[in-house]
């Protein structure tokens, strides 16, 4: 079987994938950082990690087949009330942190002679919403990384990017207080509900692994419909 890493595996879309990847028994390195891991596995490993700090991953496998990359933010402010500062920040931990990691894992990659590497935007990139100018700014970024490493690895190494709409994770939490802001969520897409961790862990792992072979360069949607219907 296969080696994969994930990113931000302790919680979310993360652990999802994870989960995932191991019970179709591959092997998963996750990282974690503030969100203790509250699962076990016999073919997962741990490492505690934080891709704004200096020090590189520790525990990469010489041979890795898939690198996904999770880490992310959500906040939502009118565009002339968000810092400077804040602007850098989301970049540092989203598309900063993205481009250390994966140099790291490249060798490892390579090695494996058929790697695919996975990241994450949002369907603000493309849609476009009010108050949306620090996650999307970001976002946008990973999608040019995406296709531009795409063309540059290939035909060795797989490169996409999954753009969820708003999912029902930790991140979101704000978003999702109440019986009332989901619902109120959900009715803005045309399947009528909330994306799931699972609902990403699955496409996530379908973009990884050699079920996807023949796919590179793309920014798949996963968003209820949102992106290109009307609810």
């Amino acid at each position: 079987m296969c080696n994969y890493v994930v990113i931000g595996a302790s919680s979310g879309i993360g652990r999802a994938l994870s989960e995932i990847l191991l019970e179709k028994g591959h092997s998963v390195l996750g990282t974690f950082c503030n969100t203790e891991p509250s699962f076990k596995h016999p073919k997962m490993e741990w490492e505690r990690f934080n891709v704004l700090d200096e020090e590189p991953l520790k525990s990469l496998p010489k041979e890795i087949h898939g690198f996904a990359y999770c880490p992310g933010n959500i906040s939502l402010k009118p565009f002339h009330r968000v810092p400077l500062s804040d602007f850098m920040n989301d970049f540092n931990l989203q598309v900063k942190g993205a481009i250390r990691t994966v140099r790291e894992a490249l060798p490892g990659l390579k090695k494996s002679e058929r790697g695919s590497i996975l990241f994450f935007s949002t369907v603000a990139v493309q849609k476009g919403f009010a108050f949306h100018a620090q996650v999307a700014a970001s976002k946008g970024a990973i999608e040019g990384l995406t296709r531009a490493l795409a063309a540059e690895y290939a035909p060795a190494i797989r490169v996409n990017c999954l753009a969820p709409s708003l999912t029902d994770t930790k991140l979101a939490g704000k978003l999702l207080s109440s019986e009332e802001k989901k619902e109120r969520q959900a009715e803005r897409h045309p399947l009528k509900r909330i994306g799931t961790p699972e609902d990403l862990g699955r496409a996530g792992a379908f973009m990884l692994t050699e079920e996807s072979s023949w796919v590179t360069g793309q920014i798949l949607h996963i968003d209820g419909g949102l992106t290109h219907l009307s609810a």
